[in-house]
């Protein structure tokens, strides 16, 4: 313990003082042409250097003080990732305000709770999109003053061009630049620099603020962790409403003076993955598992001979990684055979989906199914787990490259305290915790007790290593008409290990045994069923084909060969549609939302356990 807080006093010591707007000024005063932050435009690329993007933040924080931002307000953001979203969200803090991006997949009401919760007086919106979901409880959000558009600002006060913004900003910013100054000089660590809400899994969105002080202590633990080199190249395409990607793309280049490509659609993240090559590369599961499906998808079109060759190739890969764990050994053999296949094909393949450079790939917000590790291994990338929360500032435990385990959520980063209750619940105190929940006592007192360890809500392991290893939510776990506690997750993982399934759920509450709900990969699934000539007019006539449902029956029965008697699956169903954020059974990080398909699919489920 005593090694523990050195560590932290001496982090501490590190960020002291330490604000977004003064990490700003000093990247770009340090790094003035350094690229900062590029947008796709036509085939390449539009670039802001960090001179230029501070220059911009200054304007854009003259032009809220303008329009009457005051310290402490919020800005809600809402549009895909890209250079004005950073740069707005900075400036309404160089403004002495918080921002708060907006899960862009939220409903009007759940839009309205967070505009309203967070007291949002501004919004800055991307286009006529983003404003349709906004329109409907508009005449509810009486504290907010001016909405900002990116594009296709309508008529009315309320309104206003993004150019019209930035030019207000230009204007003010040259008449009276001391302004800007003295906000921005008044902004101190312990300040709340960004509210975020949690993505809805159990009910009401809660909004977690999060200080300059939690920020940097997280960057501070996170570079320690990914060891990565100064001015890298990396990719921004997961929400900003989302912790880690706030961390990963929006802080901490702030301090490796980091060159950030946006993807502003999911749909291109292959393509921009070859272009940029990046250095780092964080993906939830749920991406993890789409790109290993299209590439085995690729490899199944190969001459059998070089499906072998590449096989061969990545059981070298496997073996290397795993020889690489902590505690491990890798012999002269292993490297050999791993240097060859490398040599040979690895790097290749790698090359090809813009991992080539890759220094630091990881993983986080739910458990990654081994297989998905193993094939990632296979090609000699180390995707390891970290874990954390939005209500701890991102990761606080974590596996790096030069110190990893398979299968776990690494250890304790550094300085943090991590221990586990005595009903298996892990607990964490350390200067990453929020100090709350924003206007939930109640909610508060649950989440932080009295000697500051916040309660995750997860049950946890640990080995006599310390890494940790996360069983399921406390909350989720089943508990079988017999007695049995049997974590849902491990199920729906060994589910998912063949790539027809896309999404499974397994239940089982209070019932005599578990039973699951399917759904089918919609990339992989029609080229498995062309493959063996099956016609099919959707993926709804897909799933009731008798192959594709032996298939999965196969498949079933392999997951149930790894589980216990207990957690076997019974009976499954296999739905024609796939889950989705818009279709509500998945959370914005894509989790699943439970409750929501335990009630949408109630009529499926009850039918499992009917069935003789």
């Amino acid at each position: 313990m005593g090694e523990v807080l050195e560590v932290r006093a001496e982090i501490e010591r590190q960020i002291a003082g330490r604000t977004v707007c003064e990490q700003l000024a000093r990247a770009a005063e340090e790094h003035h042409d350094a690229p900062a932050y590029s947008d796709p435009e036509g085939d390449g690329w539009r670039t802001l250097t960090y001179g230029q993007a501070r220059e911009r933040v200054l304007e854009i924080a003259a032009a809220f003080v303008a329009l009457g931002l005051e310290p402490g307000e919020a800005v809600a953001l809402m549009m895909v990732n890209r250079s004005e979203h950073v740069l707005a969200d900075l400036g309404a803090v160089h403004a002495g305000g918080v921002g708060c991006t907006v899960y862009s997949t939220f409903a009007p009401d759940q839009i309205a709770f967070v505009a309203g919760d967070v007291g949002a007086r501004y919004a800055v919106l991307g286009g006529p999109a983003d404003l349709a979901r906004w329109e409907p409880v508009l005449d509810r959000l009486d504290g907010l003053r001016r909405i900002i558009m990116l594009d296709g600002a309508p008529a009315g006060d309320r309104f206003m061009a993004w150019d019209d913004f930035l030019a207000l900003g230009r204007e003010r910013l040259a008449a009276d630049p001391a302004q800007v100054e003295t906000r921005l000089r008044a902004v101190a660590p312990g300040d709340v620099a960004t509210v975020l809400y949690t993505s809805g899994t159990t009910g009401t969105p809660k909004g977690v603020p999060l200080t300059h002080a939690n920020i940097f202590y997280e960057v501070a633990a996170t570079d320690r962790l990914t060891a990565l080199p100064m001015r890298g190249t990396q990719i921004s395409y997961l929400t900003y409403a989302h912790i880690a990607e706030r961390i990963l793309s929006l802080y901490l280049p702030l301090v490796k003076v980091s060159h950030v490509h946006f993807c502003t659609d999911l749909a291109n993240l292959g393509a921009t993955l070859g272009q940029v090559r990046p250095m780092m590369f964080f993906g939830v599961p749920r991406v993890w598992e789409k790109m290993m499906a299209r590439l085995l998808a690729v490899l199944a079109t190969q001459p059998e001979e070089q499906q072998a060759a590449v096989r061969e190739a990545m059981a070298a890969g496997v073996a290397y990684v795993e020889a690489g764990q902590y505690g491990h050994t890798i012999t002269p053999e292993i490297q050999a055979a791993y240097d060859q296949a490398d040599a040979s094909l690895l790097s290749i393949i790698r090359g090809m989906i813009g991992f080539d450079r890759a220094e630091w790939t990881a993983t986080g917000a739910a458990p990654l199914p081994d297989e998905v590790q193993r094939f990632y291994a296979g090609l000699g990338l180390k995707v390891i787990d970290v874990y954390g929360m939005t209500e701890t500032t991102g990761a606080f435990t974590g596996n790096s490259p030069a110190c990893y385990r398979l299968g776990t959520v690494g250890r304790a980063e550094p300085g943090v305290e991590v221990r586990i209750a005595e009903d298996g619940e892990l607990l964490t105190r350390s200067p990453l915790n929020t100090a709350g929940y924003l206007n939930r006592p109640q909610a508060t007192a649950e989440l932080i007790d009295a000697d500051g360890w916040l309660h995750t809500g997860d049950i946890g392991t640990v080995d006599d290593d310390g890494f940790y290893r996360v069983v399921d939510r406390k909350k989720e776990l089943i508990i079988t008409a017999g007695g049995e506690n049997i974590s849902p997750a491990e199920i729906e993982n060994h589910l998912k290990q063949h790539s027809l399934i896309g999404q499974a759920l397994a239940y089982g509450d209070n019932r005599p045994h578990p039973v699951a709900v399917l759904t089918l990969d919609p990339e992989v699934a029609p080229g498995w069923a062309q493959a063996r000539g099956i016609t099919f007019g959707s993926l709804a006539e897909l799933a009731e084909h008798p192959d594709v449902l032996a298939e999965v029956e196969a498949a079933v029965q392999a997951a149930n060969a790894k589980l216990a008697r207990v957690q076997q699956v019974k009976k499954w169903a296999l739905l024609g549609v796939e889950w989705t954020a818009e279709t509500e059974e998945l959370t914005p990080s894509l989790k699943l939302k439970r409750r929501i398909i335990h009630t949408k699919y109630a009529d499926i489920i009850e039918g499992l356990y009917g069935r003789p």
